[in-house]
């Protein structure tokens, strides 16, 4: 938290202003208090050097050595020992400098070492040290506060990223194989899976650069898979979408919807079986989302394989991005695969 350079978190300018004001604020007061401007010049000028030196030394080598390092009773006898020494050179230099009456501010006459006198000057230093480091600490505060959530949204960035990337690289690969067998073939549905394949590729490399993308480009991206995968499958997949309420404004995490489609495909095209895919949006008027998506599925298969990487993938994004603000609930029911996804989007 603590920097061992006068200035590695606070720039330099703002300790002179600090300082500076605090001088000319105990000028003033105790100028008045004595109604002697001139003398309380003196005995500050005589006093805010000494302040300044231990509440540096307090902030940027008792501290760091000692309290971050738990050892408290070191801490404590160096303090005292410097106290210590604080009062005599005070006490000296006023008594050369400023003036013979050791504690004028007393209504009887003190004397050096007198207990009430080394009580009141040790107080007096322990207010500064204390004032000056607890600014120091909320500001050193603030800034750690501040950095370690600002690496808190880079870590969460990088990861939302790297999950992003693990989404298609399967279902490229599927394509691009389909694509040279329709080459092979000379088939008139290869220049067509060509152009759908590169706007999800420029959708998806280009367009998709933030947390969130609208739900109207995300519908249409899902509807491009969907036709790349008729064309690979041809009168094997029957999908159907259903929009309800305002679409427009209507912001959702880039996708992600998406890789709960791509699931359909990879745990619903077994065999020679006809796939069957419905979904539905639902904005509600509360700032939310309802995605419903229901689909043909093999009751052989695992209920761990029919969830797969995609929908791993899926929570840990929406646990990043939503935190606990969702939900997502998925079930078999026989040979149907239901799943259910509520998220804010407003």
């Amino acid at each position: 938290m603590f920097n061992k350079k006068i200035g590695d978190t606070i720039p330099i300018k703002y300790h002179v202003i600090f300082w500076l004001g605090y001088f000319l604020f105990n000028v003033v007061r105790w100028g008045s208090y004595f109604d002697d401007y001139w003398y309380s010049l003196k005995s500050n000028l005589v006093e805010f050097p000494i302040h300044i030196i231990i509440v540096y030394i307090n902030v940027y080598y008792l501290i760091p050595k000692f309290i971050l390092r738990k050892k408290y009773w070191t801490y404590v006898l160096s303090l005292v020992l410097m106290l210590a020494l604080v009062y005599l050179v005070r006490t000296g230099l006023n008594y050369l400098l400023v003036t013979e009456d050791i504690w004028p501010e007393a209504e009887d006459p003190a004397n050096f070492l007198e207990l009430n006198h080394i009580i009141a000057v040790v107080l007096g230093e322990l207010y500064v040290i204390g004032f000056a480091s607890a600014i120091k600490l909320v500001i050193d505060w603030s800034i750690e506060k501040r950095r370690s959530e600002d690496l808190a949204k880079l870590q969460m960035s990088t990861e939302l990223k790297y999950l992003r990337t693990q989404i298609q690289p399967h279902f490229f690969f599927n394509t691009l194989n389909n694509l040279y067998a329709l080459t092979l073939n000379k088939s008139d549905n290869a220049p067509r899976l060509v152009i759908k394949l590169s706007d999800m590729m420029q959708y998806i490399l280009y367009e998709v650069k933030s947390s969130k993308a609208s739900l109207l480009k995300e519908i249409n991206h899902i509807n491009n898979f969907i036709d790349i995968e008729r064309l690979r499958f041809e009168d094997r997949v029957d999908a159907e979408i259903d929009i309800t309420g305002d679409i427009e404004d209507v912001y959702v995490p880039p996708l992600l919807l998406l890789s709960f489609v791509e699931n359909c495909f990879k745990h619903g095209m077994k065999e020679n079986d006809k796939l069957k895919i419905n979904m539905s949006f639902d904005v509600l008027n509360n700032g939310y989302l309802e995605f419903t998506l229901v689909n043909n599925f093999k009751p052989k298969a695992s209920q761990e394989d029919s969830l797969g990487i995609g929908n791993e993938n899926a929570k840990r994004r929406l646990k990043l991005l939503f935190s606990n603000d969702f939900i997502l609930d998925s079930k078999i029911e026989g040979d149907t695969y239901n799943l259910f996804l509520k998220i804010p989007v407003k």
